[in-house]
């Protein structure tokens, strides 16, 4: 992974490559809406932001309308005043964020939705590192379950995740060859954990920052 500034979204837009996975961090509020995102895919389109109309998927899942570029696809989470959008070509990714914060019942819920290696591993852990190991957890199952197109209702149960210091690692996936996929955590900042996910081949993930504005 490699996280540079860049000099503006659209130069950056302009170039992105059938290996790559770009992500940009930035400011989130609700009162934004869907705007932010698609500011950010007008930028790859290389369309005015009013060309670029959005449909919900059966699950929920953003998509681009009809008349669009397909190849183009993409995903985006937010959370503690923040966003992430990941954007790349011939694939759907699966990105999720969320803000660090005391889970006081992290096991109690581990215990009901996740995989019993997810909630041995939990309760194996220090209560102090419990709340930021669930979060890592779920951050990384949500990414899996939206670059499948799906929510939570899928069952949280159904799929297992590892996680090491150096990476995450998918074990299980009901109905699927864990092989076949990328699942990476995101280092953005102390505050915030997020994770990204992809079913297919090794990508460059480039990792930028998006300042009010641009």
């Amino acid at each position: 992974m490699t996280a540079a500034h860049v000099p503006t979204l659209a130069n950056v837009a302009e170039h992105l490559r059938d290996d790559e996975i770009h992500v940009w961090r930035l400011d989130y509020r609700s009162s934004h809406g869907r705007a932010p995102l698609r500011a950010v895919l007008a930028a790859y389109l290389n369309v005015a932001v009013e060309q670029v109309a959005l449909t919900d998927g059966e699950h929920g899942r953003p998509a681009l309308a009809a008349g669009l570029d397909p190849s183009l696809g993409f995903n985006w989470s937010h959370s503690g005043g923040q966003a992430l959008i990941a954007i790349g070509r011939h694939f759907m990714p699966g990105i999720d964020l969320e803000r660090l914060r005391p889970r006081a019942r992290a096991l109690e819920i581990a215990e009901r939705y996740f995989s019993t290696d997810e909630v041995t591993a939990l309760a194996g852990l220090p209560a102090e590192r419990r709340s930021a190991a669930f979060l890592e957890l779920w951050t990384a199952k949500e990414a899996v379950l939206k670059a499948l197109g799906r929510g939570i209702a899928f069952g949280l149960n159904r799929l297992s995740i590892a996680s090491a210091v150096d990476q995450l690692q998918l074990q299980r996936l009901e109905g699927d060859d864990v092989t076949a996929w990328q699942l990476r955590r995101l280092d953005i900042d102390s505050g915030l954990i997020a994770a990204l996910a992809w079913r297919g081949g090794e990508r460059r993930i480039r990792l930028g920052a998006l300042a009010s504005g641009d």
